[in-house]
């Protein structure tokens, strides 16, 4: 109890010390006051709708941002004038250059020219003849500023007409009007005014109107006919807008060069071939014509349309194929009595290096104690076949053994396999035409691989797949394979991993079934592409339904082709949302679920469907494939620690804060919990030895999914360094158990880093980061 004590004052002295070093009034020069920011009081004279939203905009106007607070302290201004001094030292040096900001005096504001700001955005959503005024609220060392905005009735629209005469160009405007987000008793608001034009201007882009500016559009504002403070709008062209401008452009030619050189900029002379209008010009034949054609949106004698050029742009950039595409526009010779104008259109394109081969030496360490070297080989075909067709062939070795475990100390795995992938640009048998966005792709895989596992198995198996991938647009993901096939097969079993299989015949099940064959698909959506959002999130779904068509083709049978098929349904989701702020900083939360319900002629799901939790890309406290099912554990049953733990339920949840250190070091803190369960019931024969009989019902009992999941998570903290260069990251993650599941309840909460024995510390290695 003493000892609390004793801590806790210790606690507050180091508290009340650093609060006090951390003063930075005495540093503040004399005639100067350290500015500690604004506030605006806004009031009216009637009530206004909406003031909330002006007020933001208003509080986008103060500046400069005064410098940063943590705990009513400023560590950043701190750093700043400590080093400062003549002989600052390296640690004040390299914590100002991190950390340290410039002080913002009161000198470094202008409030007339703030008021004057404000007083343009008020008339700019309005407030005519509002009024702002400011005051200086200062101490000795510190000052702060209030500003104050009176506002006045804001003018609302009454009508809004397009003002228009005899020219063809105001029947588009008139069309574009039809989805005009002004509206009749809005405020008046010259930003909305200005997005008016630029949505105009887009839509006639899409209509021919090659030459069309935003800026030919203007609008006149009357509040003659009105007493109260209400106005009409009128929409009309400029004068003397040049006439090219106001006409629509149809395409009369388009040619295409398929084989660029970029590096030379040099073309074919002799056109090769035409194909629905379009000239192709390539000396040999490296894209064939007809193919390339259906990636293309517009064509011969059809308006100019900014959109499909934009998209058949990037559709010719997504095959793969080309690491440069330009689309250039020129304008033919037009009189000043044409009514039509006319473009000829030019596509380059840029081929990547058709063939490559690249390999890869990997030394791998695993939180389960396996290390081993390993390589991989590559090679890709680009255009295999002239049409855009790329062929990857994969091949990969790895060697790992247990460097420790105690009695597993010596236990080794060799794992090979060679993959061969064919992607089309195109959904076979369907025209890539009826997706715009992108072009869609049609995926034929086939592979095979190999694990062996010393004193236990080989395990070998066999896949193939036909399916589908495209974008919807810029976000949404989709990836479709109707056929998907695997065999797996189990084989040079040791009376060692017999007799794991007799005594656990949820594992024994889980092998027996040997043939999966169904559809799959998921679904993703991700923000992450567009950098420019601070508060973006990730969710992505997939659905595994195997063993129906088989089913009804073998009729009641439990085998097809002399081999035992799965049925099952498996689904999960991982969700995620980015909370981004400042120099680099970011708090990331994850949540994902997963559940596989076996029915038919499966009573588990196989193996390779199964659910694991612990290691680097998961509950990093707890060794790979560690956690569960439930409050189980393999280990106290001496059933071997180099075999994996499984269920078909997970939940899994991770937080994690991550912050720049320097250049490209990154650093982050992070909290993970999570583990797998088991849902369905586990047949026990009555012939079972009676030690297997205690084992499985033990399994049951502790693996089960039930109301106090939450009691059963695997919980760890932790902190990790990140050397991140072009998106290529190295992670070191060290953590430490919170909470360990398969302890007895009541002891299974820990003090991380400090409590427990060898198991306290888990140090993880990992290429990317975890989510």
């Amino acid at each position: 109890m003493k000892t609390n004590i004793l801590y806790n004052y210790v606690l507050i002295l180091l508290i009340v010390a650093c609060l006090y070093a951390c003063g930075v009034s005495k540093f503040i020069p004399e005639g100067e006051s350290l500015y500690t920011g604004a506030k605006i009081d806004i009031k009216s004279e009637q009530e206004i709708k909406n003031t909330k939203k002006v007020s933001k905009e208003l509080h986008t106007l103060l500046e400069p941002e005064p410098n940063s607070q943590f705990l009513g302290i400023r560590p950043g201004l701190y750093f700043h004038y400590k080093a400062q001094k003549a002989n600052p030292g390296f640690l004040n040096r390299w914590f100002n250059k991190k950390f340290g900001e410039e002080p913002v005096y009161l000198s470094d504001v202008n409030p007339q020219r703030i008021e004057e700001l404000m007083l343009n955005r008020l008339d700019n959503r309005g407030f005519f003849y509002s009024m702002v005024s400011s005051e200086i609220d200062s101490t000795q060392k510190h000052a702060a500023i209030k500003f104050k905005a009176e506002l006045q009735t804001p003018y609302t629209l009454e009508q809004f007409k397009l003002d228009k005469d005899s020219l063809p160009i105001y029947a588009d405007i008139s069309s574009a009007l039809t989805k005009t987000q002004i509206r009749p008793g809005q405020r008046f608001d010259l930003e909305l005014m200005k997005y008016e034009r630029e949505r105009i201007d887009h839509e006639l882009k899409q209509k021919g109107y090659y030459n069309f500016n935003p800026d030919f559009l203007i609008f006149e504002v009357d509040t003659n006919r009105y007493d109260t403070k209400k106005f009409d709008l009128f929409l009309r062209l400029k004068k003397n807008v040049p006439k090219k401008s106001l006409i629509p452009y149809i395409i009369d030619s388009i040619s295409v060069y398929p084989n660029f050189s970029i590096e030379t900029d040099t073309t074919v002379s002799s056109r090769s071939s035409v194909v629905n209008g379009i000239d192709f010009y390539q000396k040999e034949e490296f894209f064939k014509p007809k193919k390339l054609e259906s990636y293309i949106l517009f064509g011969v004698g059809q308006k100019y349309n900014s959109e499909n050029s934009r998209l058949t742009s990037n559709r010719l950039s997504s095959l793969g194929n080309y690491k440069y595409v330009n689309i250039r526009f020129k304008e033919r010779d037009t009189t000043d009595t044409d009514s039509v104008g006319s473009l000829s259109a030019d596509i380059y394109l840029s081929p990547l290096t058709k063939r490559s081969v690249r390999a890869e030496l990997q030394a791998v360490t695993k939180s389960n104690g396996f290390a081993g070297p390993g390589v991989s080989v590559t090679y890709n075909n680009r255009n295999l076949f002239r049409g855009g067709e790329t062929l990857g062939i994969s091949g990969n070795f790895a060697y790992e053994t247990q460097l420790s475990g105690g009695n597993d100390t010596g236990l080794s795995s060799i794992a090979g396999g060679l993959r061969a992938d064919l992607i089309i640009p195109t959904l076979v048998p369907f025209s890539p035409k009826s997706f715009k966005y992108a072009v869609p792709k049609t995926k034929i895989s086939l592979g095979t691989d190999i694990l062996k596992r010393s004193k236990l198995y080989t395990l070998t198996s066999f896949n193939g797949s036909f399916g589908y991938t495209w974008n919807a647009n810029k976000y949404v993901y989709h990836e479709l394979d109707p056929i998907n096939i695997n065999y797996v097969n189990l084989s040079n079993t040791t009376d060692e991993f017999t007799a794991i299989l007799d005594k656990n015949p949820f594992l024994r099940q889980s092998f027996e079934q040997q043939f999966i064959a169904g559809l799959t698909y998921s679904f993703t959506y991700n923000e992450l592409v567009d950098s420019n959002k601070s508060h973006p999130f990730y969710v992505s779904t997939s659905l595994d339904i195997a063993g129906n068509a088989l089913n009804l083709l073998s009729g009641s049978k439990t085998t097809i082709f002399g081999l035992e098929y799965a049925q099952y349904a498996k689904a999960d989701v991982d969700f995620r949302y980015y909370i981004k702020w400042g120099n680099e900083q970011a708090l990331v939360t994850r949540l994902y679920g997963g559940w596989g319900i076996p029915f038919g002629n499966s009573s588990t799901l196989p193996f390779v469907k199964q659910f694991f939790s612990g290691g680097p890309y998961s509950v990093r406290a707890f060794n790979i494939r560690s956690l569960g099912p439930g409050t189980f554990s393999s280990d106290e049953n001496g059933t071997n620690s180099f075999f994996d733990q499984s269920g078909n339920l997970k939940l899994e949840g991770n937080l994690e804060y991550r912050f720049p250190i320097w250049n490209y070091l990154k650093g982050a803190l992070f909290a993970d919990a999570g583990n797998v369960w088991l849902t369905n019931e586990i047949e026990i024969s009555e012939d079972e030895p009676i030690e297997n009989k205690e084992f499985n019902e033990e399994l049951i009992a502790k693996g089960k999914f039930g109301s106090n999941w939450a009691k059963e998570l695997g919980i760890g903290l932790g902190f990790g360094l990140r050397v991140d260069i072009q998106s290529f990251v190295i992670r070191l993650d060290l953590a430490s158990p919170l909470q360990v599941p398969y302890l007895p309840e009541g002891e299974r909460i820990r003090t991380p880093f400090l409590d427990g024995g060898s198991d306290n510390l888990i140090f993880n290695f990992a290429i990317g980061y975890p989510f």
